[in-house]
């Protein structure tokens, strides 16, 4: 079992490799310098921030659905997306759409910021009614989903139509926006983050069993949590930050591999994260297909992985 997930986990590396060359050179070609140029400062930031999206939201994910013991969570569901919309949207209503220089990175350093608040309250309010594992997590974070969905449509009545545009493109996710200083900036706290998420999949697998058959092996339950927690929505902030809010990605991928692969995390983390790379890449594939039409991301990966998800479930009712 383990060479086969091995192996599982090789073949993705190389699709992803594979495929982010192709889709940084798709329609261009070397020899011209305005390819070269494109290339540098469109491409690549392009598919950076798409591998990086794409591993954030599905191993966060991954994690969640353990730590919350259901296997539709994701960080729309907790809260934790919402959180960082929100103050994207106060952003870009108040004007931060029109700054540049480093004032333009403002958008990223709010919906940080907003996921970051969003999980400390979550947390915070399930401590508060005792039960901050599991049901209170997501309970808190079905309340400030909707509060800060209520904020957000109180928002777009008050915008004018500029600002309306600009919040709806974010709201709907896009690729776009990152250039080659975020991504840089952004890589090195998402490899950091990965590396530490990863080593994780033995403690994950010790949760299924219980906290007390946890805490049995060593595993002090009353840290992991929030650590895990805080981790998850780490990764979420800065996918925010560099696309918006992206719909499906984190509830699909880690799902998907577990009704294929079984529930060992020390695969599912891994694998999740470049599968989940490896279908931003392909949006961003079909995306650059539409001759210079941006189409919003949560549009293609609703229409790519609804069907897919709704095939999962299926199979597993039937198993």
């Amino acid at each position: 079992m383990l060479r086969k997930h091995a192996w599982c986990i090789a073949t993705l590396i190389v699709v992803l490799l594979g495929l982010a060359a192709l889709t940084a050179m798709q329609g261009l070609q070397w020899s011209s310098a305005v390819d070269q140029q494109i290339l540098l400062h469109l491409r690549v930031p392009l598919v950076g921030s798409a591998i990086l999206v794409g591993a954030c939201l599905a191993a966060s994910s991954a994690i969640l659905q353990v730590m919350l013991r259901n296997p539709l969570a994701d960080p729309g569901l907790i809260g934790i997306t919402s959180g960082a919309s929100l103050f994207a949207a106060i952003y870009l209503l108040a004007g931060g759409a029109t700054l540049t220089g480093l004032a333009a990175y403002g958008l990223p350093l709010f919906s940080f910021i907003g996921a970051l608040l969003s999980t400390l309250l979550i947390y915070a309010i399930a401590k508060r009614l005792g039960l901050e594992s599991g049901t209170g997590v997501i309970l808190a974070g079905i309340a400030i989903s909707t509060l800060s969905g209520g904020v957000i449509a109180w928002l777009y009545f008050l915008a004018d139509a500029q600002s309306l545009r600009n919040l709806t493109f974010w709201l709907l996710g896009s690729l776009h926006q990152a250039d080659l200083k975020l991504v840089s900036f952004a890589a090195p706290l998402v490899v950091a983050l990965l590396i530490y998420v990863l080593r994780q999949g033995q403690p994950l697998n010790w949760l299924y069993f219980g906290n007390q058959a946890a805490q049995l092996r060593g595993l002090n339950v009353a840290r992991y949590y929030p650590r895990m927690l805080l981790a998850s929505a780490l990764l979420v902030g800065i996918a925010v930050s560099l696309a918006g809010s992206i719909a499906f990605i984190g509830l699909l991928v880690p799902h998907l591999l577990r009704n294929l692969f079984g529930h060992d995390n020390r695969f599912v983390l891994p694998a999740s994260a470049l599968l989940g790379a490896i279908l931003l890449l392909v949006v961003v594939a079909i995306s650059n297909g539409f001759g210079g039409v941006v189409v919003p991301v949560s549009m293609l990966t609703a229409t790519l992985g609804g069907p897919v998800f709704l095939y999962s479930v299926v199979r597993l009712a039937r198993t």
